[in-house]
């Protein structure tokens, strides 16, 4: 969509090269004078390195010319190695202006490697890969919370087909099915989530509405559960059921007070149900919903009073 390829792409070959001595000057001093260069120190006999330069590579060319890259051998590059104090392998360090502006050592996730080099990126003055991404997915934000969750789906879908590990699409792509009522694809597609992001903050609050909106269509009528609840304060089913209910009905804060109330009553209930759920509603929620703040704190003062 043309959202997202509104950049034309740059020049990309030329982007990674294998580095030695003699040629670290021209590679990486006055190279990065122009543009940041990424240098992997790396050795044959290393084992992280194995799985770390392929993922340092893919992110060097997704970024399509903003950043450069250069594998020096340690074994062959020893001065250099003492020079800059490496002492164990994977070591990563990015230069601009002929200094190291930023680094890490070890293996590290692929999200990191992503997010290391767009911050390179960024220090350098540029435009990261994700930056286009970002304003997208903000883009399908409006779009669903406007009621256009269709249109919604499909800016969420396009981005992921540029960074299949986006969380923010990717969760936001489960959103949109919940919101139009398609809770077994948005299972689906929460199910099938690449495991670098599985467990990410948004993956995970997408998961929790999807277990909200699972209980909405089971939930029963408020006004029927309201009076079995006034008849008998004690009847925790019938509270519990309420509080379902009443986020069913889009009056989340006063399900949260119902379920706070059963908790305090009766905080082991149902192998203490009450606190689960408002866990799941918090989960749902932005973390710092008026919602969740006050939830938290008031659930946390019954817990160690």
């Amino acid at each position: 969509m043309d959202l997202l390829n509104a950049a034309a792409s740059p020049e990309t070959t030329d982007l990674i090269k294998d580095g030695t001595e003699a040629t670290f000057m021209a590679d990486v001093i006055e190279t990065s004078q122009d543009i940041p260069v990424i240098v992997d120190f790396w050795a044959p006999w290393c084992g992280p390195c194995k799985t770390l330069g392929p993922l340092l590579e893919e992110a060097v060319t997704a970024a399509k010319g903003a950043v450069k890259m250069v594998k020096i051998n340690v074994d062959e590059a020893q001065t250099i190695a003492a020079q800059l104090r490496i002492q164990s392998i994977p070591t990563v360090y990015a230069f601009f202006k002929g200094q190291p502006v930023d680094g890490f050592q070890g293996a590290v996730p692929g999200s990191e490697i992503k997010a290391f080099v767009d911050r390179v990126i960024e220090a350098a003055g540029g435009e990261s890969p994700g930056g286009h991404l970002d304003d997208a997915v903000q883009a399908a934000e409006e779009m669903l919370s406007e009621g256009a969750a269709s249109d919604a789906a499909q800016t969420f879908a396009a981005i992921l087909g540029e960074d299949p590990n986006h969380a923010d699409a990717y969760g936001g792509l489960v959103r949109a099915h919940i919101a139009a009522g398609d809770l077994e694809q948005a299972e689906a597609i929460l199910n099938g989530a690449p495991a670098e992001i599985s467990s990410s903050p948004e993956l995970e609050a997408a998961h929790a509405q999807l277990e909200l909106a699972k209980q909405a269509a089971d939930a029963g009528p408020v006004a029927e559960l309201t009076a079995a609840v006034e008849a008998d304060p004690d009847n925790h089913q019938a509270r519990f059921d309420l509080a379902r209910a009443l986020h069913a009905n889009g009056d989340v804060e006063d399900a949260v007070a119902q379920l706070l109330d059963l908790f305090r009553r009766d905080r082991e209930w149902n192998d203490g149900a009450a606190k689960t759920q408002l866990f799941t509603i918090f989960d749902a929620l932005k973390p710092n919903d008026p919602i969740v703040l006050n939830g938290r704190r008031k659930l946390s003062s019954m817990i160690f009073a």
